[in-house]
């Protein structure tokens, strides 16, 4: 072999190593986020049953994990292959930009979940990931019509959330209006277990997929696959692992703000909330639509309470998280586009 044949060998190796060490980086913060994303939405899985006091706060997180992983073996992939390469054009993505948008979620899921802000993770990484892109080839990257689902399912799952929990409510309550308080809180206790793992197991569907999303394209990329874009199974095992971690931890100031600020609940509200936000997350899950659980449960816990008067419902708490609904998108997109313009300062220098 010549002296230039061994040094170009020597640099496509060189450059081979760097791709695989940057990818692995990649993949780790995807699990950070991962973990942050069960961390900040334990509240949607486990709010209502511990304000309720049906569990206590240790039982309820364990509960909810164990249902967050149990639908890794239940569900699809079509949430992960629409993040994968529904929302950015895939030609435009490179490891850089990966790496931005990740970082941008990552910032504001950590910064929000410290103040105990039930935001939408989902959100945070598609605007992250769309940030990233359009930092690095104009707003012609973003997929419109993948945005556009996400985007109208930011108003819609709310207010399904509200309307299918006010309807269920009114229901159920005419259903056991002739029967001892005694009994309906017994009774509600028993199957608010149920409605609990319901809601956590469609939890899972729907919000890991966003991270087995982010990681099959950094492989894509990286040539890690082939040709052929599919969802590895050790991908999908070890991000529901992670974001089962991540409730297992709680974010606790989340689960406050969610369970006890908005609206008094009983395990009567606390079952009709979550079979709602349940129902409406698995109908998004399936039809592939990244959907925030967080939006919908809060819409059900303000549905629940709503069937008590409007006064029963703490709307300046409700004003402020609806403020960093609108603001998730943006504030991500925002930290990412920094994030890439710096990765790619710092690249240049490393060169």
């Amino acid at each position: 072999m010549s002296i230039d044949r061994k040094c170009n060998f020597s640099h496509i190796h060189k450059k081979r190593i760097k791709s695989m060490t940057f990818a692995i980086i990649i993949i780790v913060l995807a699990l950070v986020f991962d973990f942050y994303n069960g961390m900040n939405d334990a509240a949607n899985s486990i709010a209502t049953i511990v304000s309720t006091r049906v569990l206590n706060p240790l039982q309820a997180v364990i509960w909810a994990a164990s249902f967050n992983f149990l639908a890794a073996f239940v569900f699809g992939v079509s949430v992960a292959t629409t993040i994968g390469k529904g929302l950015v054009d895939v030609s435009v993505v490179n490891n850089l930009v990966i790496f931005a948008g990740l970082a941008g979620a990552v910032l504001f899921t950590a910064t929000s979940t410290h103040f105990g802000l039930p935001i939408s993770v989902s959100h945070s990484i598609i605007g992250g990931y769309g940030g990233a892109a359009i930092a690095k080839a104009g707003f012609a990257a973003i997929i419109v019509s993948g945005y556009s689902k996400v985007l109208i399912f930011i108003f819609l799952a709310p207010i399904l959330g509200f309307a299918i929990a006010l309807f269920f409510s009114i229901v159920t309550l005419w259903i056991v209006k002739n029967r001892s308080p005694y009994k309906v809180d017994k009774l509600f206790r028993i199957l608010q277990l149920v409605s609990s793992g319901f809601f956590s197991l469609s939890h899972g569907s729907n919000d890991a997929q966003k991270t087995i999303g982010i990681i099959t394209i950094v492989l894509f990329t990286n040539n890690f696959l082939g040709d052929t874009f599919y969802v590895p199974y050790w991908v999908i095992i070890i991000s529901y692992t992670f974001i089962a971690l991540g409730t297992l931890i709680g974010g606790w100031k989340v689960v406050k703000t969610l369970g006890m600020r908005i609206t008094k609940l009983t395990p009567f509200g606390g079952f009709s909330a979550e079979t709602s936000a349940g129902f409406t997350v698995m109908a998004a899950t399936l039809m592939g639509i990244p959907v925030s659980t967080t939006h919908t449960i809060t819409g059900a816990i303000i549905g629940v309470g709503t069937t008590k008067g409007f006064s029963a419902v703490r709307w300046g708490v409700a004003k402020n998280i609806l403020w960093a609904w609108v603001l998730t998108i943006l504030l991500s997109a925002i930290f990412a586009v920094i994030t890439y313009f710096i990765s790619v300062y710092v690249a240049g220098l490393i060169k």
